[in-house]
């Protein structure tokens, strides 16, 4: 029994090893740079680590396959670096001897790239899955539909125009009205100096009649 444990272990290690290889077609490579992405507050890469990234794609391989029990096991690696640098590949749960397409490897990272970065304290520029495009940022949408901000803008310049007709008129109209008033104080003024010129006229004795008086009684 312990020969056929040990027979199948060494069988699953060197299956692996040919699955797993550098530039393999359905396989990729992984950069992780730590040091320039936390600084002195970058951890050490080790199996832990390895353990953890290998999780992570297993989760995330089920979170696009759905009914496929992927495990830890079905994460293949090789070729690691000190360097941090590695390649992998992704078996399938109910055949292990056949690998999963790219294409479906491809966009479980894509669908899952967040919850890795994450994981690892990391981003799309410091985590490269060489090969895959960074993950685009999702459009941002605003709160405010954009026909909504439209309408206010028209309906603000609406009112500052009513605001300002209505201010003109009363501008007009207040002008108007003094205008009246100044009119009507110069003819009173000029009303009064007529009549006071007519007063002072019916005062006056004109000599001429008086002599004309006096030589008709002659």
């Amino acid at each position: 029994m312990l020969e056929k444990s040990l027979f199948l272990l060494c069988f699953s290690s060197a299956l692996a090893k040919q699955l797993c290889a550098p530039d393999a077609s359905d396989g990729y490579k992984v950069r992780l740079s730590i040091r320039t992405a936390l600084g002195d507050q970058a951890y050490a890469w080790n199996e832990d680590e390895l353990f953890l990234f290998r999780a992570t794609l297993a989760f995330a391989m089920r979170n696009r396959i759905s009914g496929q029990q992927f495990e830890v096991s079905n994460i293949i690696v090789c070729d690691e670096t000190p360097r941090v640098s590695f390649w992998f590949v992704v078996t399938s749960p109910s055949n292990t001897s056949h690998l999963v397409d790219k294409e479906e490897v491809e966009e479980a990272i894509r669908k899952s790239r967040n919850r890795i970065n994450s994981a690892f304290l990391l981003t799309d520029k410091t985590l490269e899955f060489l090969g895959i495009p960074p993950t685009l940022a999702a459009p941002v949408s605003p709160d405010t539909p954009p026909w909504l901000i439209v309408f206010g803008v028209v309906m603000g310049a609406v009112g500052a125009g009513i605001v300002v007709m209505l201010a003109f008129s009363v501008v007009q109209k207040k002008r108007k009205k003094d205008g009246k008033v100044v009119d009507e104080a110069v003819e009173e003024e000029t009303r009064a100096k007529t009549t006071d010129n007519g007063a002072a006229g019916d005062g006056v004795y004109n000599m001429s009649f008086s002599d004309d008086e006096r030589f008709t009684e002659m």
